[in-house]
C-alpha cells in the first residue's frame, strides 16, 4: 500500500500574535487515494484555512502536513505551493482574463510538455469548441469548468476545491457538482472540497469532515453522519435536526423530552443515560397545530416548494419544523392562515423514534 495522498497530524494554526484565538486545533485527517473528502462547516470554522495549509499558502503553528508520505509543512519548514504537486480551484475561478481558454488550461504546464491531456480535459468538460474564447466570453459554469481543467492539466494527484460552485445558479451548480466525482475519477485524482452546504457534501463526497470553531467534530461517510452523528452540533448542522434534552421517567418507564414521550430503547436504563443527554429530532418529525392556549409561538416560515419550514420558539429553544405541502393545505386554508408568524401553537412528536442519543455540547 502506497503513502496517503494527504495526511494531517496534530495540526494547529492561528493568525497574528494571538495566543488564544486558534483558527484550527488538533486536526487529524487523512485522504485516501481516489477519495473526495468534504470539509463542511459554518463560515469561520477553519475550512478554507485548512485547505490553504494543504496548498502551501499558510504555515502551521504546530503539527505536520504530509503529501504522499513527504512532510511538506511543519512550523519550521514549508514547501512552496508550486512544488507540492496539487491543483487548486478557487471560488472566484481566478482565471487569467488576457488568456484564451486553451492558454488558461495550459498555463501550469512546463515548456515543451505534451498538451494532449489539456485537449482531453477540455473535451471531457465540454469546452472543446470554446478554446479560443476569453474568460469574459464564457458563462459562469463554463468558467468554473475551465478552472477545473486548468487545475487538472498538470496531472496533480490531489485537487483542492474552495467552494467552487457557490457563485453558480442552482441548475448549473447541481449539474457541475454531480459531474465532479466522475471527472476526478477519470483523472485519477483525489480531492478535498470546501463547502458550507450539507446537502452538497452528503451528495458527492466519500467522507465528510465536519468542523466548528477550528475543531474537527466528526469525519465519516455521509451514511454514518446521518445514522450516528458524533455530537449535537453535527446533528444540528448536517441534518438540520433539533437538539432536545431527554430524561428517563423511571416510575413510568418512559423516555421523555420537552415535546412529549419518545420510544425507549430496550438497553436504556437510568444508569446508562447521562444527566445532560440530548436527542436529535428531525424537522419533519414534529407536528404543530394552532392552539390559542399554546405556549409555543411561530417566529417565521418559509415556502420550500415541497412544504413549509417553520421556526417555532419553544421555551428557550428555537426549533425547525418541516411540514409537507399537502398536509398544510389539506387541513384547510383557515388552518394554514393560523400558522403564520405570531401564532400560538402546540407541538408534539410525530414519530416515537430516536435518531440517536448523545451528550450536550
Amino acid at each position: 500500500m502506497g503513502a496517503l495522498p494527504v495526511e494531517i497530524k496534530g495540526l494547529w494554526h492561528r493568525y497574528g500574535g494571538s495566543t488564544d484565538d486558534w483558527t484550527l486545533q488538533a486536526i487529524d485527517l487523512k485522504l485516501q487515494s481516489g477519495e473526495l473528502v468534504g470539509l463542511l462547516g459554518p463560515s469561520g470554522c477553519g475550512k478554507t484555512t485548512l485547505l490553504r495549509l494543504i496548498a502551501g499558502f499558510e504555515t502551521p503553528t504546530r503539527g505536520v502536513v504530509r503529501l504522499h508520505g513527504r512532510d511538506v509543512a511543519t512550523p519550521d519548514s514549508s514547501l512552496p505551493p508550486e512544488r507540492r504537486g496539487v491543483g487548486m480551484v478557487f471560488q472566484d475561478y481566478a482565471l487569467f482574463p488576457h488568456l484564451t481558454a486553451w492558454e488558461n488550461t495550459c498555463f501550469g504546464l512546463r515548456r515543451g510538455q505534451d498538451t494532449s491531456r489539456a485537449s482531453w480535459l477540455l473535451e471531457l468538460l465540454g469546452l472543446e469548441r470554446l478554446q479560443q474564447r476569453y474568460p469574459h466570453e464564457l458563462s459562469g459554469g463554463q468558467r468554473q469548468r475551465l478552472a477545473l481543467a486548468r487545475a487538472l492539466a498538470p496531472a496533480p494527484s490531489v485537487v483542492l476545491l474552495d467552494e467552487p460552485f457557490s457563485n453558480l445558479d442552482v441548475e448549473v451548480r447541481l449539474r457541475l457538482r454531480s459531474e465532479l466525482p466522475s471527472v476526478l475519477s477519470a483523472c485519477g485524482a483525489s480531492g478535498v472540497l470546501v463547502t458550507h452546504d450539507p446537502e452538497e457534501a452528503l451528495a458527492i463526497c466519500h467522507r465528510v469532515a465536519v468542523l466548528r470553531d477550528g475543531s474537527l467534530h466528526q469525519c465519516a461517510s455521509p451514511r454514518d453522519l446521518v445514522a450516528s452523528p458524533a455530537t449535537p452540533f453535527v446533528g444540528r448542522f448536517v441534518l438540520q435536526s433539533n437538539v432536545l434534552p431527554v430524561w428517563l421517567e423511571s416510575s413510568a418507564g418512559v423516555l421523555r423530552c420537552p415535546l412529549g414521550d419518545l420510544e425507549r430503547p430496550d438497553d436504556l436504563d437510568q444508569d446508562s443515560l447521562p444527566d445532560d443527554a440530548t436527542v436529535l429530532v428531525a424537522p419533519e418529525a414534529i407536528l404543530l397545530q394552532p392552539d390559542p392556549s399554546g405556549e409555543d409561538c411561530v417566529m417565521g416560515r418559509e415556502f420550500l416548494g415541497h412544504g413549509w419550514l417553520y421556526r417555532v420558539q419553544s421555551g428557550e429553544r428555537q426549533l425547525r419544523l418541516l411540514r409537507p405541502l399537502e398536509e398544510v393545505h389539506d387541513r384547510g386554508l383557515r388552518c394554514h392562515l393560523q400558522l403564520q408568524p405570531g401564532a400560538a401553537v402546540l407541538l408534539h412528536p410525530q414519530r416515537k423514534t430516536l435518531r440517536g442519543l448523545s451528550s450536550r455540547l
